[in-house]
């Protein structure tokens, strides 16, 4: 035999159909509040960290750095190296934007934005090697750019890879002047 209850003011049976429903309902936000509070990690994890955050730009100083000059700086873990061009230098690299040889293509203009300052990732675009060239006495390969000792590729003075494995030529990292003394790097 079964019993059912009334609740005030509903007829009988229609006090269970409402509790079950409320059931329902509060079965369901707790599932979704889980699932919310599980998956929020996963999310989260995908965020950038904040020792990542903090070097993803950078800024340097170019005043002290002299014609000629050759420097290099992190950013994103990687060296970044900044050369302030003599004008043979900058002549050098612009007489070879033509040179049919060019393992890829680019020219001078393309790849500075002031033409004395030359800023370019200082990894070498076949294994990964960190070319020489930075440091007075460091040889400088045949088109006086820099050489990487790894595999013996070649980079002019506008960073164009001219003889060895390496693919490409060193990579431009995006970077703007902020004025004629300061570049602002990522």
């Amino acid at each position: 035999m079964t019993t059912t209850v009334a609740i005030r003011g509903l007829p009988p049976g229609q006090g269970q159909k409402g509790r079950r429903d409320f059931l329902y309902l509060l079965a369901g936000a707790t599932g979704a509040v889980g699932t919310a509070a599980a998956i929020w990690p996963l999310i989260d994890s995908m965020n950038p960290a904040a020792d990542v955050l903090a070097v993803s730009s950078t800024e340097i100083d170019l005043a002290p750095i002299q014609v000629g000059q050759r420097i290099t700086v992190m950013w994103r873990g990687n060296p970044v190296f900044i050369d302030r061009r003599t004008p043979e230098q900058i002549a050098r690299a612009r007489a070879d934007d033509d040179d049919p040889d060019l393992i890829d293509p680019a020219t001078d203009a393309s790849r500075v934005k002031q033409g004395e300052w030359l800023i370019v990732v200082g990894v070498c675009t076949h294994l990964g090697c960190i070319p020489l060239g930075q440091k007075p006495g460091d040889p400088l390969g045949i088109w006086g750019g820099w050489f990487c000792p790894c595999h013996g590729s070649h980079y002019d003075t506008s960073g164009r890879i001219r003889k060895g494995p390496a693919p490409k030529n060193l990579t431009v990292p995006p970077y703007d002047f902020r004025d004629e003394a300061i570049v602002r790097i990522g």
